[in-house]
Order: structure tokens, then sequence, then C-alpha cells
């Protein structure tokens, strides 16, 4: 393995949460072992004190008597304490002794060392640094029994259970290690996996990440967040690669007009006409690039707000727009609702570029005759004209863009496939039919929006 692949190994989430799963689990186990330990060295504490209390309470009269046996009647105590016979006690192995109210030593077992009871002398239990003793006391002579217990016994079964545990855990630890290493790197494996789904995206692919069925929630979220963010990179490249295309076909013919009108006008000394030819070129031109921002803004419907629409009040802005034309002012009428006022759910700035385009189409193509705007209940915008119409089989291209009907006249373009792409961004219905509903000829365009 290389340098690069170890260190690659370490700096894995599959690596660093192996590395921390084996810490803290040994750490807990550890834990658990010196917790044992503790309770274990506790209850051999306790099981021994427990014989000593009952060796001493058991043996106490038996060595009475045989103190009895070996001190004559009417005997002053011994200077030097008398050594109990081996065969007193089938525990020979028990050290113990006899001592009087003053602290003289009467009876002592044959295997006792001279330094084995050098505690005070009370009842209960003592230590020295070698045993662990108990005193009782006779209840009716001046008598005490001391029985010891090596504290060696005591630290020998205490570290033979203790290695017990560790040795165990030292032997199954690289097990663990393994098993944990296997199963983080299992797991992981899907986080893997859309990882590399993730890095096979470019500005050339940017096709929805597959999700596995088996993905864990945090994945699939990620999976999701990941899948929306390309849908809106993919979507906005869609809108620049329109923008290009729109503007080099709408674009195309204004600006040779122009530069054709002016270079005529140099050619004759600038006449008026020329002139007045140019400036209608550029005009075109200026509305051609205005409505491609309008295009481009209606696609990439990032800036769309969603807030409470007057209807009314939309229908009245854009209208007094076009009513400050003497000319347009004779031909275009509104029509209201006279009691309720339709409230709708969409972006106003977005939804009056839709009406004005409408307006603007039926002006156009209407023959010079009556555009009639209407609101309408519960949430509806129609714009009619009265002109010639079009066909079935024009309706149904209508909303594409560079579409010529015929050859004298251009078709709704880039103003109807703006109004499509704005009513499509508000989840809304764009509604066409030629002629309208009770009349014999003309054209009517409707936009049925949500209710706010």
């Amino acid at each position: 393995m290389s340098a690069s692949s170890f260190l690659a190994g370490r700096d894995s989430l599959a690596g660093r949460l192996t590395r921390t799963l084996i810490v803290w689990v040994g750490g807990v186990w550890l834990l658990c072992v010196f917790a044992v330990v503790w309770y274990v060295d506790r209850e051999i504490n306790h099981n021994f004190d427990n014989e000593l209390v009952e060796v001493s309470h058991r043996m106490f009269a038996m060595a009475v008597q045989e103190l009895e046996k070996l001190q004559h009647p009417g005997e002053d105590p011994p200077r030097h304490p008398l050594i109990a016979p081996k065969q007193l006690f089938s525990e020979d192995a028990v050290i113990y002794q006899i001592v009087d109210l003053h602290e003289h030593v009467l009876l002592r077992s044959a295997e006792a060392p001279p330094d084995t009871f050098d505690v005070p002398l009370a009842a209960g239990f003592a230590n020295n640094p070698t045993w662990r003793i108990y005193t009782v006391r006779h209840p009716t002579l001046g008598l005490f029994f001391q029985v010891a217990d090596p504290l060696d016994e005591r630290r020998h079964a205490l570290n033979r259970t203790l290695f017990g545990l560790i040795i165990p855990l030292g032997a199954v630890l690289p097990l663990l290690a393994l098993v944990l290493r296997n199963v983080a790197r299992t797991e992981l494996r899907v986080l893997q996996q859309l990882a590399g789904e993730i890095e096979k995206r470019s500005g050339a692919d940017l096709r929805a990440i597959a999700l596995a069925p088996g993905l864990p929630q945090e994945l699939r979220s990620v999976g999701d967040h990941v899948n929306r963010l390309l849908e809106r990179l993919s979507q906005s490249l869609d809108v620049e690669r329109a923008l290009a295309a729109n503007a080099a076909h709408e674009l195309r013919t204004p600006l040779a007009a122009a530069r054709l009108r002016l270079q005529t006008a140099l050619e004759h000394d600038l006449r008026r006409k020329d002139v007045q030819a140019a400036l209608d070129a550029l005009q075109m031109l200026s509305h051609r690039a205005e409505k491609l921002l309008q295009l481009s803004r209606a696609e990439s419907g990032a800036s769309l707000a969603r807030a409470q629409v007057d209807l009314v009040q939309l229908a009245g802005t854009v209208v007094q727009e076009f009513w400050q034309d003497a000319q347009i002012n004779e031909r275009l009428t509104l029509k209201v609702p006279d009691r309720e006022t339709p409230m709708a759910l969409g972006d106003v700035d977005a939804l009056a570029i839709a009406l004005r385009n409408l307006v603007e189409n039926a002006l156009r193509y209407g023959g010079g005759g009556r555009v009639a705007i209407e609101v309408m209940t519960p949430c509806t915008l129609a714009v009619r004209d009265f002109g010639a119409g079009v066909s079935a089989e024009q309706l149904q291209t209508l909303q594409q863009r560079h579409v010529r009907h015929s050859a004298d006249r251009a078709g709704y373009g880039l103003g109807m496939s703006i109004v499509g792409t704005i009513v499509e961004k508000h989840g809304a219905k764009l509604v066409l039919s030629s002629p309208p509903a009770g009349a014999a000829h003309g054209f009517e365009a409707r936009i049925v929006l949500l209710p706010a």
C-alpha cells in the first residue's frame, strides 16, 4: 500500500469512524472491567470477612476449653503464651489467639507468627500491613478471641479476577477492531456510491442522481437536495442557452435592418425617411431585447414571489400604461367584477408582464379593432380581440417561439412564449380560443390563476 493510499484510508470517514468506535468501545469496556474488579474486590473482602466472623464464633468456645486444659486451676496467667497443639482444629491454617483484658496472650495457634496480631485490642476488624484481624469478646469471661487472615490471599484472588478479565479483553480487541472496520465500511458503502454518482455529474451531465432503495434517511435527504440543486443548475443552463439562441435568432434581423438603414441614410445625405426607418429598426431591436430579457426572467423562475395579487388593481395598472396613447385609448376597454375582488397567488410583476404581452399581441394582430380586458372570478384574466383570429392548426403553435403563420405576418412568437412560461411557473393555466365564446371571429387568451 502506498503512502497516499494509507493516508487516504486514515482520512476516510470509514477509517475515522472505525478508530472512534474502537477507542470508545474499548474505553467503555475497560471502565466496565475496572467496575467489575472493584465489585469483585468488595465481594471477596466481604466473603473473607464473613468467614473470619464465622470461624471466630465457632472456634472461640473450643479454644477456651483448650486453654483450660493447658492451664492448671489457680495458676496466674502465664508470662508467655501457651501454644495450642496442631491437632486442635482440622483447619490448621487458622491463625488465632486468646487475650485477656490486660492484653496478655494466653493461647496462640502453633502457626501464628509473633507479630501477627499487632493491632489495638478492640472488638471488630483491624488491619496491619500483612494481616486482616477480627476480634470478638467473650460474653461472660474477660477474654478476647482474635482470628487473622493473610491479606495476600485476598490480593491473589483479586489479581486472578483482574487477569481473567483483561486477558480476554486484550485478545478480543483486535477481533473487535476488525469487526468494527468491516461494519463501518459496509454501512458507508452507500455513501461512497452516492459520492461516486455526484462526482460523475458535470456541466455536461446534470441528470438526477439515482437513489438506492435501501439508502438511510439522512443520505436520502442529501440526495434529494443534490437532485434539486442539479435541477436548478440544469434549468439555469437551459435559460442561458435559450437566451443565447433567442438573441441570435431575434436580434439578427433588427440589427441588419438598422445597419442597412443607417448606411442608406449616410449614402443619401441623411434623408429623413431613411433616418426614421433606422429609428424604427432600432425601436424593434429594443423591443426584441426587452422581450428576450422578459423571457429569460420568466424561464429562470428564481425571483418569482408568491403573494396575494389584486387582479383588478393589476389590470388597472397595465391598462393605464396603454391608455396614455390616445389611439390605443379608443380601442382598449377594461371590465371588472361589480362586487367581489379576485385575489390570486403569484408575482405581481411577472403577471403584469404576461398581461402586457397579451394586450400587445391583441392590439397588434386585432386588425385595428376593439380589444377588451376582463377580470373574472374566481381568479381569471382574459384578453380578447375581434380581429381575424387564427385557425385551429395555428392555435396549436402559438406558444412556440420564432413561428411565422404566414409570409407577411410574424407569429405571436416571443410574447406568447413569455406568457406561457410565466403561467407555467405560477402553476396556472393558459387557455387560448379562436374565436372567443359567443363571437363570430377574433381571439381570446385566458390566464386562470390559483386563488390566494
